[in-house]
């Protein structure tokens, strides 16, 4: 595919989809962002940045076949829905599908979906995810699946379920703290998303499972603690704490004591983008001075909840 055919990218104000479409930019691609807000800000800095901003909702059936006519290729992140009990999969699969008929009709030739990385006895990582991957297949010749494990940029907030980040000074999660846990940095998805659009006859058919680095989360802490100057510790979620959190949440847990874990083969992707990052890589890049001032706020909002002095 020639570097001047245009690429469509949804989720554009996210993670994934704001680092492919600034990295496809940077490298002179043209890129239409689907956006359901234009004037977000992050929606705001891709149009400054080059891309076409078009108004575009999952939800919203009718708003897709517009935002797709004349795209050769689609970069697909639709986004997970979430119920009282956690993901409600067929809102996310109606979701996917949505967009996945907007872009056979309009004729996109190739699509990069990013999606959630497997464990065994789960590929695709979930039913929402597994069921999109499938139904793009068999309506879209021209495909190839990335499947990346926790964010890097995770350590920065909480998941919509209420996990991940760090909270006066404590990042918690399910893992053992003595056990590697999988990693990326999103910057590392884009690479391999650009590849792929780059290289479609190459990467037409494949299924990456993505991470670029596997400490320990006390590994992990230390690390951060080292880059931001500021003392972190890590604490395991019980059972009873990941249930109070979401029941979905405890499931994960449960899984992955049982032995359920990530699988990607850093060594190998390595071979296919020698730039892969690591923690340290992405702390020193961009991630340590992103969670120093994250700490900063965090601490501040927390002093001021407590009465203490902010300064």
């Amino acid at each position: 595919m020639t570097t001047d055919r245009l690429v469509v990218v949804t989720g554009a104000t996210g993670r994934q989809g704001g680092a492919t479409a600034h990295r496809l930019l940077a490298a002179g691609r043209p890129v239409r962002a689907l956006v359901r807000d234009t004037n977000a800000p992050a929606a705001t800095a891709l149009a400054a940045a080059g891309a076409e901003l078009v108004h575009g909702d999952f939800d919203e059936r009718s708003s897709l076949p517009a935002a797709l006519e004349g795209a050769a290729a689609l970069f697909a992140v639709p986004p997970v829905a979430f119920g009282p009990d956690g993901p409600d999969v067929e809102r996310e699969f109606t979701r996917g599908r949505a967009l996945i008929d907007a872009a056979a009709a309009a004729g996109v030739e190739h699509v990069v979906f990013t999606g959630i990385a497997s464990t065994p006895g789960r590929p695709g990582g979930s039913e929402g995810k597994k069921r999109i991957e499938d139904y793009l297949c068999e309506r879209i010749r021209s495909v190839t699946v990335l499947r990346p494990v926790r964010f890097m940029s995770n350590y920065l907030g909480s998941t919509p379920m209420g996990l991940d980040g760090i909270v006066r000074g404590v990042h918690r999660h399910i893992f053992p703290p003595d056990e590697p846990v999988q990693i990326i940095a999103v910057e590392d998805i884009a690479e391999f998303a650009a590849l792929a659009f780059d290289q479609p006859d190459r990467f037409a058919g494949r299924i990456l499972e993505l991470a670029g680095d596997a400490p320990t989360p006390a590994e992990a802490v230390a690390a951060i603690s080292e880059a931001t100057g500021t003392a972190i510790r890590y604490k395991q979620l019980t059972h009873a704490e990941a249930t109070g959190l979401n029941p979905e949440i405890a499931r994960a847990r449960e899984r992955w004591a049982a032995g359920s874990r990530w699988h990607a083969d850093i060594e190998a992707l390595r071979i296919i983008h020698p730039g892969l990052r690591t923690l340290a890589d992405w702390l020193a890049e961009s991630g340590a001075v992103l969670l120093r001032k994250r700490l900063l706020e965090t601490g501040t909002r927390a002093e001021q909840r407590s009465g203490a002095p902010t300064a």
